[in-house]
């Protein structure tokens, strides 16, 4: 008894062995077929152009094969010569022709002609699937993102289902600053490939220019070891928490971003350009400074690197125009009234009345001197920039207001020429930089 069951066991196993053997052989023989009968068509097309290079029954058939088999190469000539011809016989469909030439065109990275060919073949049929989603991908590619769009939205009303539109029509809404329309279709490439990361950054991105950065910095903070979208990511979620105020966070990010030494060296030197500003936002000079020097090695004339270096060189060897321009508002009105003494460092100088504003701060002070006695007005700018007339005009009707005798207006930038002019004839004073800093460098705080 066991031998029967193994004898029917044997018998089924070769019976299934030859039945799909069989099937292998036929399907390998029908591959064989197709490839022979192909050869066949190619041909009969050779001996046919032989004769004549613009037959369309050698050239139509060939065309088929290679654009079939994905040969752009071999089949984009032979489109060439069909759309030319394509309004002298009634043998080449001129759709075809233009839309398979058009692709071709596509894959072979000639934009120009696939656009100019796509469109003719719109003009024909505007509501193809294959037209509009071509003819966007060869604006797309082409950086006609304007033009691209309307194509990708009609694909999707030709084919709903289709893969892959979604995102290229998310890009060219993103490209053209259109960030709350691609949203959406960022939401649905996403859903189509929740692994694409080239999505997830744009719609990132786009919800940072929405005002959504606290959903934004949850998916940069994820992309920030991304070999591709890492050292960007860390970049807009530095600028994010730098904003934000949490200089730690930022400074963190655009560490984590420099250690991508793959990153492209646009989004390197912009991150070492705002780590840099983060350090100098919490004094530390000296490394803002070495940021500042590994860029102008990379790009002398990025941003305003050259002036940042000036200005800071200059402040990490005076730390109390460090103060002056940065310091807190209680720091800083301590050195003014300690400017004060020092001018009349021979008089008697005493603090009438301070006030601290958003542009200026006024410092009020009643001078003490043998001979004589006055009262001056200090209006003191923390600007490095240049101060134009209308402040002066200001501070002058300020003196006249509170009888003062004499007014002194001191910036640590320069004052413009019109003011200069201004105080011509008047009981005013204008300190610019230069003997800012000479001040300051005796002042002991």
């Amino acid at each position: 008894m066991p031998y029967a069951i193994a004898a029917v066991i044997v018998i089924a196993f070769i019976a299934i062995l030859v039945v799909v053997t069989g099937k292998k052989s036929s399907n390998f023989k029908g591959e064989g077929e197709k490839s022979k009968n192909q050869a066949q068509i190619i041909r009969a097309a050779n001996k046919r152009l032989a004769k004549d290079p613009h037959d369309p029954a050698g050239l139509v058939p060939m065309g088929n094969i290679y654009f079939n088999r994905q040969l752009w190469d071999k089949a984009y000539p032979i489109y060439d010569k069909l759309v030319k011809m394509a309004g002298e016989t009634s043998e080449i469909d001129p759709f075809t022709a233009n839309l398979r030439y058009g692709i071709c065109a596509v894959y072979l990275d000639k934009f120009n002609e696939a656009i100019v060919c796509l469109s003719s073949a719109y003009k024909i049929n505007p509501h193809s699937y294959e037209v509009n989603y071509f003819l966007g991908l060869a604006c797309y590619k082409n950086k006609q993102y304007d033009r691209a769009i309307p194509c990708f939205k009609k694909s999707l009303v030709a084919k709903p289902e289709a893969e892959g539109v979604y995102l290229l029509l998310g890009q060219c809404l993103y490209k053209t600053n259109k960030y709350r329309e691609s949203l959406p279709c960022f939401k649905k490439a996403l859903d189509e490939d929740p692994t694409n990361k080239e999505a997830l950054f744009d719609m990132a991105d786009a919800m940072t220019e929405e005002g959504h950065g606290e959903k934004a910095i949850k998916v940069f903070m994820h992309l920030r070891p991304d070999p591709v979208y890492g050292a960007r990511s860390c970049l807009l979620a530095g600028i994010y928490h730098s904003k934000s105020g949490n200089l730690e966070a930022a400074i963190q990010d655009f560490e984590i971003g420099l250690k991508h030494e793959n990153a492209p060296v646009e989004v390197r030197i912009e991150i070492q350009y705002n780590l840099a500003q983060c350090y100098f936002s919490r004094n530390q000079f000296s490394k803002g400074l070495m940021f500042l020097k590994l860029i102008r090695s990379a790009n002398a004339n990025y941003k305003d690197v050259n002036a940042l270096i000036s200005r800071y060189q200059e402040l990490s060897q005076n730390s109390n125009l460090q103060i002056y321009l940065s310091a807190g508002s209680s720091d800083f009105v301590t050195l003014c009234r300690k400017f004060i003494a020092t001018k009349y460092k021979n008089s008697q100088a005493k603090i009438i009345d301070i006030n601290v504003g958003p542009v200026f701060t006024d410092i009020l002070a009643e001078i003490t001197a043998s001979k004589w006695k006055d009262m001056e007005l200090f209006r003191f700018f923390r600007t490095t920039g240049s101060t134009g007339e209308i402040y002066i005009r200001d501070f002058h009707g300020h003196m006249q207001d509170i009888k003062a005798d004499r007014g002194f207006c001191v910036s640590a930038g320069v004052f413009s020429e019109e003011c200069h002019k201004y105080t011509e004839g008047r009981p005013l004073d204008l300190i610019e930089k230069m003997e800012l800093t000479k001040v300051l460098k005796v002042i002991s705080i």
